[in-house]
């Protein structure tokens, strides 16, 4: 008897299935709260404006109190609500998977609940026993050495065939950076990448933290730098060590490296860290940079005065996508670099950069569903959630929520 394999992404899908209990009638009974949670909604929209159409077909707009964005939204089970009053993001989420709600635009969507944030207050985050239980299963996912490895595996081990039929040809999975109009997403790749070689200079010895699949270690060492570059998902480095000559792809922990090196690199692997070891990060880059050397890091920010609520729930993302994840508070990062002499230079911002990233992504992984390239082990459910992922983060950069940067950390002499 041949054995049934059970779908990839089986373990991102089912991190969630806790709040898969509210039974239907439940949502029915919930709905004279419906119109507290509407007014809350109504009140929270200080721009921009909602257009709702109710399951009993009526419809209603709210907020329109001044210029902003402008979506809809359709709720077919009153379900939809009581999850997000109950779940926030990840009730949101559990409701578009189930086809509770739907919009036409759902990017705009969340840029509106994003860029009205501070006024919604704590609409859209989980609450009692959904808060407590998010916590645990995060706080489960914690990034000690042991479950940094199952949390990097759990999201960049889906597979390189997977990510080869979305990302562009070099497998660049983090910002581009379109400085000028009518790039290509791969045009816009290379742009980013030059730039955090740009912030590095001459450096001759080069440390890679989180190498993804080689992209920037080889635009490092085809500017003449020897490269270290380090990752645990063993899928990409697979890939890296076929594709790239001439670079030492270890598989090792940031906390475990030892050395001196000229310069070190470092694009969006902070977001994996965790808030309970940003400090170890930063002893990592101070203990293994030489006095002048420098440190470039890219790095996605949420907005410092929502940070404290962020920090204190687990959201969609956490739950579903990237285990044992956080956003960086900036102004943290400030603090850890310099109490350990660290200088802060030349920080630069550009998060419509990476919401025009996500488009462009999301339209390449939608085409190759269509045109049936992605692998056939991943199910109908999991694309869903691939394509919600994708709009949600679109939305949080459109909105404001949060950001994308670059910087530049020097090691004095």
């Amino acid at each position: 008897m041949t054995a049934q394999v059970a779908p990839r992404g089986k373990a991102l899908l089912g991190a969630g299935d806790w709040l898969e209990r509210i039974p239907r009638w439940l949502g029915q009974v919930w709905t004279g709260g419906f119109a507290r949670l509407f007014n809350r909604v109504d009140a929270g929209l200080v721009r921009g404006s909602l257009r709702v159409r109710l399951p009993d077909g009526t419809e209603r707009t709210i907020g329109g109190r001044a210029p902003g964005f402008d979506a809809e939204i359709h709720l077919r089970d009153w379900r939809a609500l009581l999850r997000l009053a109950t779940a926030g993001s990840v009730g949101c989420y559990q409701g578009w998977e189930a086809r509770e709600w739907d919009s036409g635009d759902p990017v705009t969507l969340f840029a509106l609940f994003c860029d009205n944030a501070e006024s919604l207050g704590s609409i859209g985050r989980a609450r009692g026993p959904w808060h407590l239980i998010g916590r645990l299963l995060h706080g489960s996912r914690r990034n000690s050495h042991a479950g940094s490895a199952r949390n990097i595996h759990a999201h960049y081990d889906l597979g390189n065939d997977f990510y080869a039929a979305w990302l562009d040809s070099a497998m660049v999975y983090s910002s581009a950076r379109f400085e000028t109009g009518g790039l290509s997403l791969e045009a816009a790749q290379q742009a980013k990448l030059d730039s955090i070689a740009d912030r590095i200079g001459g450096a001759r010895s080069v440390l890679e933290i989180g190498c993804g699949w080689g992209a920037m270690a080889a635009r490092l060492r085809d500017r003449g730098m020897a490269v270290t570059a380090i990752s645990l998902s063993d899928e990409q480095l697979a890939w890296a060590r076929q594709r790239h000559a001439g670079i030492d792809f270890l598989r090792q922990d940031y906390r475990d490296v030892a050395g001196q090196f000229d310069a070190i690199a470092s694009v969006e692997m902070v977001e994996a860290v965790g808030q309970e070891y940003w400090g170890a990060f930063f002893d990592s880059v101070n203990r293994n940079l030489k006095p002048g050397g420098r440190a470039a890091i890219q790095y996605i920010a949420i907005r410092d005065d929502i940070f404290p609520a962020y920090a204190a729930g687990a959201d969609f993302i956490q739950t579903y996508i990237f285990p044992g994840g956080m956003l960086v508070s900036e102004a943290a990062f400030r603090q850890l670099a310099a109490e350990r002499g660290l200088e802060w230079r030349d920080p630069a911002h550009f998060a419509l950069d990476y919401a025009e990233t996500l488009r462009l992504w999301r339209a390449r992984f939608d085409l190759a569903v269509v045109e049936g390239r992605l692998p056939p082990d991943f199910d109908e459910r999991f694309v869903r959630l691939w394509r919600f992922y994708l709009m949600y983060c679109e939305g949080g950069f459109r909105g404001g929520l949060i950001d994308v940067a670059q910087v530049t950390l020097v090691k004095p002499t």
